[in-house]
């Protein structure tokens, strides 16, 4: 088996990020529908954003927020269109965040409602 995962970050502010991703070949799993997988690591990256404020991703970072916990509810799926990922704060700390991630289809259908912690690694 073999997979291809894209995305778009599409915004990211003081309070929130945004992507976007369209439904293919790559993040479907035996049934025709998106891998759970995908939807999560979806989820995760947009929320890992929000917490990285827009700071650009590179080897060799001073630190990174590592998520600890991921709490996801799968709640629908999809076979076929763009689907759109939402991160908002729970908490912001210093060290410590948690951030709340929806991923939504076109209609603004709920697939995904995923509560993740994360941790500053330095």
């Amino acid at each position: 088996m073999s997979g291809q995962i894209a995305f778009d970050l599409t915004g990211v502010s003081e309070t929130g990020a945004e992507g976007e991703m369209e439904i293919g070949p790559g993040i479907l799993n035996p049934f025709g529908t998106v891998h759970a997988g995908a939807l999560i690591w979806f989820a995760d990256v947009i929320a890992t954003n929000l917490v990285l404020g827009g700071r650009p991703v590179s080897e060799g970072m001073d630190s990174f927020p590592v998520a600890v916990t991921l709490n996801a509810q799968l709640l629908a799926n999809r076979r076929e269109g763009r689907l759109t990922a939402r991160s908002r704060w729970v908490r912001r700390g210093r060290r410590v965040s948690t951030v709340r991630t929806e991923v939504v289809d076109a209609g603004g259908r709920v697939l995904l409602d995923l509560t993740s912690t994360h941790i500053d690694a330095r």
